[in-house]
Formats: C-alpha cells, structure tokens, sequence
C-alpha cells in the first residue's frame, strides 16, 4: 500500500492517485493532514504492541503495518475548526494536537519507505544548510549574506556587484517572487532590521533550469527568459533539458547528503553553460511541467513509487483490480 499524507485536493497527489487507478492498482491512499479534526482520524495504541491507524480521504481506516511506502507530500497545515473552536487559544490546541498526533503515530506505527522522512524534509527545506551541502558537493553556488544590517548589506553589494534578495523561508499565502536590491542605502534600517533575508549574488543569464529527480531518475526543463524569476509568466520558450552526466552526478550527491528520495531543483546556467545550484524542494510542484515539454511527468513519479515499494519489500502488495 502506498500513503500519502497532503492537504485536501492537492492536485499532484490526486493526479497521481489517479494514474495509480488508472492501472487498476487500488491500494493508493491519502490521507489529508487539514481534515484531522472533527472525525476518528488518527488512531494509536501502546498495547499489546504499538499500534496505529488513520483515516483516508475515502472514509477508509487503514492500520499503518498495511502501507510499504510513504509520501510525505504536504505537511504544514491548520485545520477547520470553525465549528468547534471558540478562541486563538482552543484553534492552537486543536491545531498542534492534530499535527502531533498524527506525526506520532506515522513516526511510530510506519515502517516502511519514505519519501522522504520528516527529519531530511525539514533538514533540506533550510536554504542556508542545503547552499553549504551543494557547495560542498561540488556545485558553484551564489555568494549569499543573510543578515539583518543594512550596513552589511551595503557592503555586500560593493563587493558582490548586482545582488537579489528573498525570504529565508517565506510565509503561506501570496508568492514572494525574487526582486533586485540595487540600492540598499535608500531603503530604511528598520526595514531590514525587521527580520533577516537572503542576499545574494546576482548570476547573469536567461537559462534557467527545473530539475525533478525521483530516486535515481531525473526530468529537467529548461525555461528560457530574462526575468530574475520565472514563475510569474511561463508563457516563453520551455523545452526538455537532458542533464548532463557531471551535473547529474553533482546533483545525486546532494540529495544523498540530504538524505531525500526525490527533490525539486532550481539551478541557472551561466552564459558559458556552468550549472549554478539555487535551490531545491524536497516536495516541490512538478506537475505544470508536464504539457510545457511532453513528458508524462506524473506516470515517471508513480514509476518511482511503485520501485520505492519493490524496494522496500515491507508490507502487502498493491491490490491490482482484475481484469477478467
């Protein structure tokens, strides 16, 4: 059985699950981490043995020994408790409980393949360790200041050149696309002074590149612009980008010291074709990708699933409806 734990009517996990079905196989579940709350599900025992189940977003309770693989899609989520939660103080509690108890029981009643586990998810998410890890493993990465000193930031700039900043970590709602900070100087101490950000070196060019590796299989685009950041507009020229051997083998060495079974990378070429690491997301969205460049990108991550499973050996097989 494979898991996935996400929030309600995540489209990767459904198009997934979808495509699972779609080769008879049946036993894909989710379980949805913001609909904890109001109903049966989570369930954990101490004795005789530990012992643990949940509740599917198909109104199926499953025991975790049943599931083999487990993916750690989407996490971070507060739930609806706008029926039962009359204050900031009882939606805190309800919210931490749900999170805790099933991070509990998962952490203790699953045993089989995760992809990845929450402590390299958490690890790898950290911007400033996985820029150390990259540029240990042998990839170029920007020089970066993270500070909170205007006067740092100054410097930073004299010294650098042309430099961008972003958040740290960001925050839910909006996207925090990448901006130039040119002048530094012009902008008030208590700005910067707020909370610390990434500066960074700025790295000329107009190819940027989107790497997804599942397990050992790696599907990249390159995305052809002069924005500083791409997302906003993918109406411009997007093709398949075969990765090069040492830039695969740089890649794999990261994702090992992370210890992640798949990632999202964003990496940029420099006009002589140098491939500089940006970063990358242990879960990050790949699906858009899909019709930009013609590769069926949600099969190749239900291909890697389903080896992570033949790989772990632990628990039942798939259930695979007959065809007779």
């Amino acid at each position: 059985m494979i898991l996935t734990v996400t929030i309600r009517d995540d489209f990767h996990t459904i198009a997934v699950q979808h495509a699972a079905r779609g080769r008879g196989i049946t036993d894909f579940h989710i379980v949805e981490c913001d609909r904890v709350s109001g109903r049966p599900s989570v369930t954990w025992r101490s004795h005789p043995t530990p012992s643990a189940s949940v509740l599917t977003a198909d109104g199926v309770t499953l025991p975790l020994d049943d599931a083999s693989v487990l993916w750690w899609r989407r996490v971070r989520a507060d739930q609806d408790v706008a029926d039962h939660a009359a204050d900031d103080h009882q939606r805190r509690l309800v919210n931490n409980d749900c999170r805790g108890g099933l991070a509990g029981a998962l952490a203790s009643g699953f045993h089989g393949r995760w992809v990845s586990t929450p402590e390299a998810t958490d690890r790898a998410a950290d911007k400033l360790y996985q820029l150390a890890v990259a540029a240990t493993s042998g990839f170029r990465v920007p020089r970066t200041l993270v500070t909170q000193s205007r006067d740092d930031v100054v410097a930073f700039v004299r010294s650098v050149g042309r430099v961008i900043v972003k958040p740290v970590v960001g925050a839910a709602g909006p996207l925090m696309f990448t901006r130039f900070m040119d002048d530094p100087e012009s902008i008030p101490e208590q700005s910067f002074a707020v909370c610390p950000a990434i500066y960074q070196e700025y790295i000329p060019g107009s190819h940027h590149i989107r790497l997804n590796c599942f397990g050992e299989n790696m599907y990249a685009a390159l995305i052809e612009t002069d924005e500083l950041d791409w997302r906003p507009n993918l109406n411009v020229p997007i093709t398949r980008w075969t990765v090069p051997e040492e830039t695969a083998e740089l890649v794999t060495r990261v994702l090992r010291h992370l210890g992640l079974r798949m990632g999202v990378i964003d990496l940029k070429l420099t006009p002589r074709g140098e491939p500089v690491w940006l970063e990358v997301n242990p879960q990050g969205q790949f699906l858009f990708l899909e019709p930009l460049i013609g590769e069926p990108l949600t099969h190749h991550f239900l291909d890697f699933l389903l080896a992570e499973q033949a790989a772990n050996g632990i628990g039942k097989p798939l259930a695979v409806e007959s065809t007779t």
